[in-house]
């Protein structure tokens, strides 16, 4: 008997499994499993993404093949910060009860060296070591004040920043690169978000209007843990954070203005359509053709078909009977018209057909009256 019970507790401590020692608290009293990601990033608000998390949140879908996708749309977009649907991305500008927004995430990270930023390319995205950037350069570059942090390496940097030196009140918008595709195996189009650029708007030394500043590339699958771990609330009736950045971007809760689409070209939308208004025409009929995509795929049912005949039925039915109204309105008037001709006409007959007086047949009655007295 006390073989077995030796068996089984070695065989428990193998999984990693420790029982605490008698006469502890019964606040420590838990059972606790052993990890092999001991040595994972942990950040400085305690959060810990192991490698098990970022092979969950990956979204590469690199199990995927070009034989399973089968179709594939890159989508370019302009998430304005000012729209109310996207003010979950700004606020709150400082950090309030642990709640931080997008962007004071995305800095902290990279200056902590626990996701890679990428160079911001005219119009192309290479996420390759060879296109990495050195996050002191990108401070430097766009003038944000830091220190070497504790830990710091020359391989491996890390930089602290002060929060008031974080330019959270310049960054008011996001580029970001949707990639929607078809998969064959679940036979559904979904988008999923691939990389993230926050945009700064700084004016000049004279003023004027503000220019944006593109300043790097961050892939959505490196940020989607750290992402996974921050609540926001997303809706005034409902001050209960009842979301997470994650699911605002992979239920695609924010509004964005499609600029570019990929194209062998690499030209954007405003140099193919120069008028405002073909753009928004071009917009509207790219997001049409995404939404609609799926619903040409599939054979209609029976009911929807013997709706769309009523429908159709329904819409000539209407359309013959104001044609028959028409049509007899139009006669009804002619007829109006004919009749009025035809009295007229008649009037003027008649008036032509009146015998007139004549005063000299009337003289010359009384001429011969005259004569036979």
């Amino acid at each position: 008997m006390h073989i077995k019970i030796k068996n089984l507790l070695l065989g428990l401590a193998l999984t990693g499994i420790v029982f605490p020692a008698v006469g502890q608290d019964e606040g420590s009293s838990v059972v606790r499993r052993r990890s092999g990601d001991r040595n994972a990033p942990r950040q400085q608000d305690g959060t810990v993404v192991t490698d098990r998390m970022q092979s969950f949140y990956s979204t590469d879908n690199s199990s995927l093949t070009d034989a399973d996708r089968q179709w594939m749309r890159v989508i370019y977009r302009s998430i304005d910060l000012d729209k109310d649907q996207n003010a979950a991305l700004y606020f709150p500008e400082e950090p309030i009860d642990g709640q931080e927004n997008l962007f004071r995430i995305i800095l902290k990270l990279l200056a902590q060296g626990s996701v890679p930023a990428y160079e911001y390319l005219d119009g192309r995205e290479i996420f390759t070591d060879k296109y990495k950037v050195k996050v002191g350069d990108v401070l430097d570059r766009f003038y944000i004040p830091y220190t070497l942090a504790k830990g710091s390496t020359e391989k491996k940097p890390k930089y602290a920043i002060d929060e008031n030196d974080v330019p959270t009140n310049e960054v008011l918008s996001y580029y970001i690169v949707e990639r929607w595709e078809f998969d064959t195996r679940s036979n559904r189009l979904k988008p999923v978000v691939e990389a993230i650029c926050p945009v700064l708007h700084r004016s000049g030394d004279f003023g004027g209007d503000a220019l944006k500043y593109p300043m790097f590339w961050v892939k959505f699958s490196d940020l989607r843990p750290y992402l996974a771990a921050q609540t926001i609330f997303v809706d005034d009736s409902n001050n209960l954070p009842s979301c997470t950045y994650d699911d605002f971007f992979t239920l695609n809760m924010y509004d964005g203005d499609i600029y570019k689409t990929r194209n062998l070209k690499n030209r954007s939308m405003a140099q193919i359509y120069p008028d405002p208004d073909s753009l928004k025409r071009a917009q509207d009929s790219i997001q049409n053709s995404l939404d609609n995509f799926e619903k040409k795929l599939w054979v209609p049912s029976r009911e929807e078909v013997i709706a769309a005949r009523e429908a159709r039925e329904a819409k000539l039915k209407g359309e013959s009977d104001s044609t028959a109204m028409v049509e007899k309105s139009t006669k009804k008037t002619s007829n109006t018209r004919a009749a009025n001709r035809s009295t007229k006409r008649s009037a003027k007959k008649v008036k032509e057909s009146k015998p007139k007086s004549s005063s000299k047949s009337s003289n010359a009655a009384r001429s011969v009256r005259r004569q036979r007295r």
